[in-house]
């Protein structure tokens, strides 16, 4: 069974259709308005082998808090969508990731539960035109909706383009892990026999 979900959002500050593929190669579509949001995205559908296409319409004359966290409450909802049952699924996830200077480490469970601990600070305020403080909202935002426990731990970094990218890819790739089908996995993977949501 295809593992495809398409979320459309739209209120009064933006407008967003979202297409994702859990099993795909890493094809990207994305236009947001926020060039760094966009990178993000590219890069963290290449890092999970996902296909995702988005196209989002924001008020970014106010700023770009609405467009980058509807996005993460979108791109959640569609990763809550296309992964159904959980049948199979390895369920954790981990990946400490490197980049250049820049050491981070993402644990994550697909359990049915929101939880989301930020231990990372960024040095600047800004990455070009963009808001640090977006990373946290944006991925806060993305794990209440997936109903995932989601855990990001800055070990040490000193420039703020390499820590968020940090961030994105390792999500990415300890995503994928937690996504994987297990074929020892009869059913889901909890001894209560269901993964609430």
């Amino acid at each position: 069974m295809a593992r495809t979900a398409t979320i459309e959002r739209k209120t009064t500050e933006t407008e967003i259709r979202l297409t994702i593929d859990l099993d795909g190669s890493g094809k990207t579509d994305i236009s947001t308005g926020v060039g760094f949001l966009d990178h993000m995205l590219t890069l963290f559908a290449k890092h999970g082998f996902f296909d995702l296409s988005v196209d989002a319409k924001g008020d970014l004359e106010v700023d770009q808090h609405h467009t980058v966290e509807d996005i993460g409450i979108c791109l959640g909802k569609a990763i809550h969508q296309a992964m159904g049952d959980k049948q199979g699924i390895t369920r954790y996830g981990s990946m400490t990731l490197p980049m250049d200077e820049t050491l981070v480490t993402v644990a994550l469970d697909l359990s049915g539960r929101y939880w989301f601990e930020d231990r990372f600070e960024f040095p600047t305020e800004k990455i070009g035109q963009f808001d640090t403080e977006l990373v946290a909202e944006f991925w806060r935002a993305f794990a209440s909706n997936v109903l995932m426990n989601l855990h990001v731990l800055l070990h040490h970094g000193s420039n703020s383009h390499h820590i968020s990218e940090a961030i994105f890819k390792a999500t990415a790739r300890a995503l994928r892990t937690a996504l994987t089908n297990d074929p020892r996995q009869s059913g889901v993977p909890s001894s209560k026999g269901t993964l609430t949501d």
